[in-house]
């Protein structure tokens, strides 16, 4: 599939999202329109590989398949290979069928499509797959007044959809395995420009993404494992990919509906069910992976958010959390999520996140934390700062932290100053990076180099002399010298200015002397 194509398919898919506008809230048509098209994923996958295994037979159309042996093996086969099974008359293309054909009054779909969408799952149950697909599709709810008042209404509201993406081939046979998945990308990324503060739940802008993946993979190109536990939609996971062959996958999500999302995104980008492992709960309370250690990890974590800290005593014995003197701030989990990192972060392997900037300089309990990780452990690679406004929902600068535990004892620390206004573009109400300012980053850190005004390398003795305070400018000096003032010239302009002002007044005052009136000054 060329750019043109997939971009066409991107136009055709956000075409059905700006039919429900003022129908649906944006919220809602979301959740529906990215399931069906999960849906329709499955239902593809699912004809295709059967057909594949028709090959040969006596019938070797799967719609057409009646024996009941045969489908018996068929739904084995598609149970080991795919994960799941659905039937001919479950496919997406028969049940849109049912819901176009006027010559039956009864043609509600509604009932149809929720046993489609719960046998889907109930067939993983009790196989291998079981964990991956379960509650995949429960915020599709296909009884809700949010998408019409009556049954009758919310089945027009469903047709239409399926309708429309029954018209768009995905050409799953042809294409590259994740073509589809980075369209699936693409419409997650338009929602989440839309969804105001929400959209930091599910969704790290792709450029940041961009980067974070390619410092954690710096000198590999295959990883073992990556981690996310904070992995929202999935993306940054699957970024990492996209730089290194990896894999398994591991991500932890607490809300439940972008959890749903990671899931199917995982799938949609052809990610085999056995290869990914992720988890819904909440990931300092009850960490989901506490016994693996990842290769590369990667995390956008909610910034500044309240956690138990020193309220849970078990916290104190935590291994996470303990070995660093001090608990993060209740009202402040940044460093909470970095050791917790840290904890899980294999001794050949990279760690890159995102923090707002508070944790380069805040003192108290953040400060000991910090110290620790620097003096005691040595294991801070580099600081990047990063544009503000460059996340949905929020405007605050950001920053990425880089942490290794394979450095050298007298390594040096990267800083990164990458606010400047030369290093981004503006995209309507966001600043955007664009891809000269993503290698920009990218390459510096990886060679360690101190460019003017823009980066610095710093020795370990000098961040001990700023009492472990990280904050940029400290170490990246980007002021920029006025030009002097030529105080004579200046003089001379005033005088040239004075002296017109004068004959302006005398022509004023003639004037109204003429007119016998009183001059205004």
């Amino acid at each position: 599939m060329s750019e043109d194509q997939k971009r066409q398919l991107e136009s055709q898919l956000w075409g059905i999202a700006n039919l429900l506008r003022g129908k649906i809230s944006a919220d809602d048509y979301r959740d529906y329109i990215l399931g069906f098209i999960f849906y329709k994923y499955l239902s593809e996958k699912q004809h295709l590989y059967a057909n594949q295994l028709l090959e040969g037979e006596e019938e070797t159309e799967y719609t057409k398949v009646k024996d009941e042996e045969t489908l018996k093996a068929i739904r084995e086969e598609s149970i080991i290979k795919l994960g799941y099974y659905l039937q001919p008359a479950e496919l997406f293309s028969a049940l849109v069928a049912r819901g176009q054909d006027k010559s039956n009054e009864d043609n509600y779909i509604l009932e149809d499509l929720q046993a489609i969408l719960n046998h889907i799952e109930q067939s993983t149950m009790g196989e291998e797959s079981e964990e991956e697909f379960t509650g995949l599709f429960e915020d599709l709810d296909l009884s809700s007044t949010k998408i019409g008042r009556t049954v009758g209404a919310r089945n027009d509201v469903i047709v239409e959809i399926l309708n429309f993406l029954n018209g768009i081939d995905f050409k799953l046979g042809e294409v590259e395995s994740d073509v589809l998945g980075d369209v699936y990308e693409y419409m997650i990324a338009r929602f989440a420009a839309g969804a105001g503060k929400k959209a930091g739940e599910f969704y790290t802008p792709q450029q940041v993404s961009k980067i974070l993946a390619k410092i954690v993979t710096t000198d590999k190109s295959k990883l073992k494992s990556a981690y996310d536990p904070t992995c929202g939609s999935g993306s940054l996971l699957l970024r990492v990919a996209k730089e290194a062959e990896v894999s398994e996958f591991y991500g932890q999500e607490l809300n439940r509906t972008t959890y749903n999302l990671a899931r199917m995104n995982m799938i949609l980008h052809d990610v085999h069910y056995r290869r990914f492992d992720i988890q819904q709960e909440d990931t300092l309370e009850h960490p989901q992976h506490l016994d693996k250690r990842f290769e590369a990890v990667v995390a956008n974590p909610p910034f500044s958010a309240h956690w138990k800290g020193n309220k849970n005593p078990l916290n104190d014995s935590d291994e996470r959390f303990s070995q660093y003197g001090r608990l993060a701030p209740n009202t402040k989990a940044d460093y909470a999520f970095l050791t917790h990192m840290l904890h899980h972060l294999s001794d050949n392997g990279i760690m890159a996140s995102v923090f707002p900037h508070g944790v380069l300089f805040r003192g108290a309990a953040e400060g000991v934390i910090r110290e620790y990780i620097i003096k005691e452990k040595n294991w801070l690679d580099a600081v990047i700062g990063l544009p503000a406004n460059i996340f949905y929902g929020t405007s605050i600068p950001t920053c990425i932290l880089v942490l290794k535990k394979c450095r050298k004892a007298d390594d040096n620390i990267v800083f990164i100053d990458a606010s400047g206004n030369e290093h981004f573009k503006k995209e309507g109400n966001q600043n955007a990076l664009r891809e000269e300012d993503v290698e920009l980053i990218v390459e510096t850190y990886r060679k360690r180099e101190g460019l003017d005004k823009y980066s610095y390398i710093a020795k370990l003795e000098e961040v001990a002399e700023n009492d472990y305070n990280l904050n940029i400018p400290r170490y990246v000096d980007t002021f920029e010298e006025e030009e002097p003032v030529d105080i004579k010239a200046v003089a001379e302009n005033l005088k040239t200015i004075d002296d017109k002002l004068q004959e302006t007044n005398q022509t004023i005052a003639q004037y109204c002397k003429e007119l016998g009136i009183e001059t205004p000054f």
